[in-house]
């Protein structure tokens, strides 16, 4: 992982110790479950617990022995032995090293999936407020990156909190899939160690049991994991690169806050640069990329090869840390976000009211208009307005063949009329308690 974008709360779940000390804990309970069944003496598994709980396990001398044993699990057994004593040789009896290695990532990346969950809400928490606070603020809506119709500030971040919500959830299945432990021994078969040593270590490690393991813990459970990240960096970056647009000079409706003695260039000191959204976009990209070798991961070879180790040594880390310390720097930014009503009123007015154009044409066909009539008249005082020639209200009253009156006409440039659905809209995505009990802070008034 880079530490830069790594916060300690997660960079530690990745740590060797917290590692070591999660593969010593499999262990123990598998020695503990394997003395309950008469497998090992009792107090075999009493000094194991009682030596090693509280150990400090020491990474460098692992190696040490890894470099000669060229074997992670081994060098790791080895350590513990020098640490425990004799009794160390019940350990890892009738297991192998997928179980110890598999069921280990499982509660890594539970661990580290119940921070996410943590960090989705402070979005969801920042994204509600400024809903809320901006509920009635009129903007312009745009599709191709062009003036569309009107719609407000808060229906934009309601729409992420929306997508929030959906990115929670998807991250609670992830944790559910990926919460599996596997201590069926060589090719899964249990054929030395007994199912129930599987589910006794499943339950002191807050895991579900895996059905059938093939000496590893399938990997369609991990692809599942790391593509419902990828989803939410993608969910992630639609809001930073919205933000980013909107942070344009030309547009200024939004902005990143702007710290005292912040600098934006070191070349021109006027520049105020979203920086922190075009990171958050650079992070998407990287988490995204650990959702590929994941899937690449499925199709191992019979009942266990390792070409899926060294992938995973990467991406578990890299994915799960780069995204917490994202969705974190995302809830400051919302929840920091400087937005400028005026600016949007401005914007919205830019083109001298073609974000009406549909409701004349909607007026026109009820007026008895063919659509493609209605459509060629409406759009050819449209294109008098692009061309900077004008008016668009001015031009419908001039033209003939628009068979509106100028009451009639004026009461279709009514901004307040696209937003009589925003209550119903806030209703269902907060809840219709939520939605009333809410004040904004702008209206279309």
């Amino acid at each position: 992982m880079i530490p830069r974008y790594a916060r300690k709360e997660a960079a530690d779940i990745w740590s060797a110790q917290s590692r070591f000390k999660i593969m010593f804990e499999i262990e123990a309970h598998a020695a503990s479950a394997m003395a309950e069944l008469g497998v090992i003496p009792e107090e075999a598994a009493r000094v194991i617990w009682e030596k090693g709980q509280d150990a400090i396990w020491d990474a460098d001398r692992i190696d040490e022995i890894e470099r000669e044993v060229k074997h992670d699990v081994i060098a790791f057994l080895t350590h513990v032995t020098e640490v425990v004593g004799p009794e160390a040789r019940f350990l890892h009896q009738g297991m192998t090293s997928s179980d110890v290695n598999d069921t280990a990532l499982a509660v890594q990346l539970a661990r580290a999936t119940d921070l996410l969950i943590e960090d989705v809400d402070l979005v969801l928490a920042a994204l509600k407020k400024r809903a809320f606070e901006f509920k009635m603020t009129p903007t312009v809506g745009r599709s191709h990156g062009i003036h569309a119709e009107p719609t407000t500030f808060g229906l934009k971040l309601a729409g992420h909190y929306a997508e929030f919500q959906r990115a929670k959830e998807r991250l609670a299945m992830a944790r559910f899939e990926i919460a599996t432990c596997a201590i069926s021994g060589a090719v899964g078969t249990f054929a030395n160690v007994d199912p129930r040593v599987e589910a006794y270590v499943a339950d002191k490690m807050g895991l579900a049991v895996e059905p059938v393991s093939t000496q590893v813990i399938p990997r369609d459970r991990h692809a599942a994991y790391f593509s419902a990240l990828a989803v939410v960096a993608s969910s992630m970056e639609r809001l930073a690169v919205e933000i980013r647009h909107l942070q344009r000079t030309e547009v200024l409706e939004a902005e990143e806050y702007f710290d005292k003695g912040q600098k934006g260039s070191s070349a021109m000191p006027h520049k105020r640069n979203p920086i922190l959204t075009e990171n958050l976009t650079g992070l998407a990209r990287l988490i995204r990329s650990a959702a590929v070798p994941a899937l690449e991961n499925v199709a191992l070879w019979h009942e266990r090869d390792i070409s899926h180790s060294s992938v995973e040594r990467g991406i578990a880390p890299d994915a799960t840390v780069h995204l917490d310390f994202a969705l974190r720097r995302l809830a400051n930014v919302v929840d920091r976000l400087l937005v400028y009503p005026e600016n949007m009123l401005k914007n919205l007015d830019r083109l001298g009211g073609l974000v009406h154009s549909q409701r004349v044409l909607l007026a026109l066909t009820q007026k008895g208009v063919s659509r493609e009539g209605a459509y060629a008249a409406v759009q050819r005082n449209a294109m008098k307005v692009w061309r900077g020639e004008g008016n668009f209200l001015d031009f419908l009253m001039a033209d003939p063949e628009v068979t509106l009156s100028e009451a009639e006409l004026k009461e279709l440039f009514d901004l307040g009329y696209h937003f009589k659905n925003v209550d119903v809209i806030f209703a269902r995505v907060f809840g219709e308690e939520t939605a009333r009990s809410q004040p904004s802070k702008t209206s279309a008034a």
